[in-house]
C-alpha cells in the first residue's frame, strides 16, 4: 500500500510541514490500512530531518518514505523513484523476482539495488534517460496548428497532443500547439466576427505544420476544409485523422476535380451518387439502429510500396485502431487518383476494399498525409507513431528552410 501525501512548504524561512501526512496516515490506520510506502509530494526534495520525523510518527521505515518533488519534465519521475531504490523495495514487497522466496529475506525497506537486478544499468533505462534529457535540451522549436471543433476542451484532443509530444521528443523539438477553432476560419459576414477570422488565419499561417483531428458534426467542417486547402496549396506539412481525412477528400473533389457541391453524406443528403458524395455511410451500417454501428478496433491496413506512409512505417502491413461510421466513397477513387490524390493504404475486411490512407506525391508536397484510423492511439514516448513522426520531421525541415530565407 502506497500512501500519497502533500508536504507543503510554509513560513519564512521556509519549512516542510509534516502534519498533513501524520494526520492522513493516522486516519488510514483507523480504517485498518497501514502504508508500506509514503510518497511525499512537494516542490522541493524531502529533507533528511523531514523524512525522519514522518517515519517516527507514522511507523513507516525511513527508506520507504519517497520524495516526489518537482522535476523538469514528467519523464524524469521514474528516474527519480529509481534513485531512491523504489524499484528494489517494491520488488521485495510484492515478492517478485529476485525476491520470490520468503525464507531468509530482508525487510523490504532494507534491500539495496545490489540485491535486485541492475535496472539502472539496463538498456531500457539508458534510453529512457536519453528521452528525458532530450525533452530538456531541444534543438529547435516547432509550432503545429490544431484545427478542430473542441479546442476549448483541451482534453478532447489529449491523445493527439501526446502523440505530437512523443514525436517532438524524438525529433528534439520544443512543441508549441496553436489551437485554432475550425469555424473561425470560415468566411464571416458579420464585421464583429471578421477580426476573429483574420486572427485565426494569421495564427494558422505562422505554424510549421497543420493537424486536422477527428470529430463529429457539421460545425467547423468548412473551416477544416479551408485549412486543408491552405496546407495543400502552400505545401505546409499536413496530417489528417479520421474526419480530417474525409475533409481532405472533400476538399480535393471540390477544388481539383472541380465539383463544388462535393460533400460528405453525413452532413448533406441530396448528393449526386458517385459524383458529389465523396464520403458515404458504410454499407454494412444500420441508420435506424442506435448504438453498436461504428467500425471499431484494431484493423489491418496494407500500405503501397514507394508511398510516404510505407516509408515512415517501414513495413507493408500495419494494425491501427478505428472509430468511424462513414468512409471515402470507393466509386470516386479512380477519378481522385487520376487527379493526383494517392490512396496508398487500403483495408480488405470482408465488406469490400476500404480507403485507409491518402497522400500527395512527395514531389508535389513535402508531407500531405491523412488516415481514416487513429494513429495517436498507438503512440508511445519511446516509440512515437510513424505518421506523427513524419509530420514533425517535415515540419522541422520546413521551419529550417523558412529560417534560411
Amino acid at each position: 500500500f502506497i500512501h500519497v501525501s502533500l508536504v507543503p512548504v510554509l513560513g519564512s524561512p521556509s519549512e516542510q510541514k509534516t502534519k498533513p501526512t501524520q494526520h492522513s496516515v493516522a486516519q488510514m490506520r483507523q480504517l485498518g490500512l497501514a502504508p508500506d510506502f509514503i510518497a511525499c509530494r512537494g516542490v522541493e526534495p524531502l529533507q533528511p530531518a523531514t523524512k525522519s520525523k514522518i517515519s517516527m510518527f507514522t511507523s513507516v521505515p525511513e527508506n520507504a518514505i519517497i520524495s516526489i518533488h518537482d522535476v523538469s519534465n514528467i519523464y524524469r519521475v521514474p528516474l527519480m523513484l529509481m534513485e531512491q531504490n523504489m524499484s528494489s523495495m517494491l520488488a521485495q514487497r510484492l515478492r517478485i523476482h529476485p525476491f520470490c522466496e520468503r525464507r531468509n529475506s530482508k525487510l523490504y525497506s532494507d534491500v539495496t539495488q545490489h540485491d535486485c537486478a541492475d535496472i539502472q544499468g539496463s538498456t531500457l533505462i539508458k534510453e529512457w534517460t536519453d528521452l528525458a534529457n532530450s525533452v530538456d535540451q531541444p534543438e529547435s522549436e516547432c509550432r503545429i496548428a490544431m484545427v478542430g471543433k473542441y479546442v476549448d476542451q483541451g482534453d478532447a484532443y489529449l491523445s493527439v497532443v501526446k502523440a505530437l509530444t512523443h514525436s517532438a521528443i524524438a525529433t528534439k523539438q520544443r512543441l508549441k500547439i496553436e489551437w485554432i477553432v475550425a469555424s473561425d476560419l470560415e468566411e464571416k459576414n458579420d464585421e464583429a466576427l471578421q477580426g476573429i477570422n483574420k486572427d485565426a488565419w494569421e495564427r494558422l499561417k505562422r505554424c510549421d505544420g497543420v493537424v486536422v483531428p477527428g470529430g463529429f458534426g457539421t460545425r467547423g467542417f468548412e473551416g477544416k476544409i479551408a485549412a486543408i486547402k491552405y496546407a495543400r496549396e502552400s505545401k505546409k506539412p499536413f496530417l489528417g485523422i479520421c474526419l480530417g481525412m474525409q475533409a481532405a477528400v472533400v476538399e480535393y473533389c471540390r477544388n481539383i476535380l472541380e465539383r463544388p457541391n462535393a460533400h460528405s453524406s453525413e452532413f448533406k443528403d441530396d448528393l449526386e451518387k458517385n459524383v458529389e458524395d465523396a464520403v458515404i455511410f458504410m454499407p454494412e451500417g444500420n441508420r435506424e439502429r442506435m448504438g453498436g454501428t461504428m467500425r471499431l478496433g484494431s484493423r489491418e491496413t496494407i500500405l503501397k510500396e514507394g508511398s510516404i506512409a510505407r516509408k515512415v512505417y517501414g513495413i507493408d502491413k500495419v494494425l491501427e485502431r478505428h472509430r468511424h461510421r462513414y468512409e471515402v466513397n470507393p466509386g470516386l477513387v479512380p477519378d481522385l487518383e487520376a487527379a493526383g490524390l494517392q490512396f496508398v493504404g487500403r483495408n480488405t475486411d470482408g465488406n469490400g476494399e476500404r480507403m485507409e490512407v491518402i497522400e500527395l506525391d512527395i514531389e508535389k508536397h513535402p508531407y500531405f498525409v491523412a488516415a481514416q484510423f487513429h494513429p495517436e492511439f498507438t503512440s508511445r514516448p519511446e516509440k512515437p507513431n510513424p505518421l506523427f513522426l513524419g509530420l514533425l520531421n517535415a515540419s522541422k525541415d520546413a521551419a529550417a528552410s523558412e529560417e534560411e530565407k
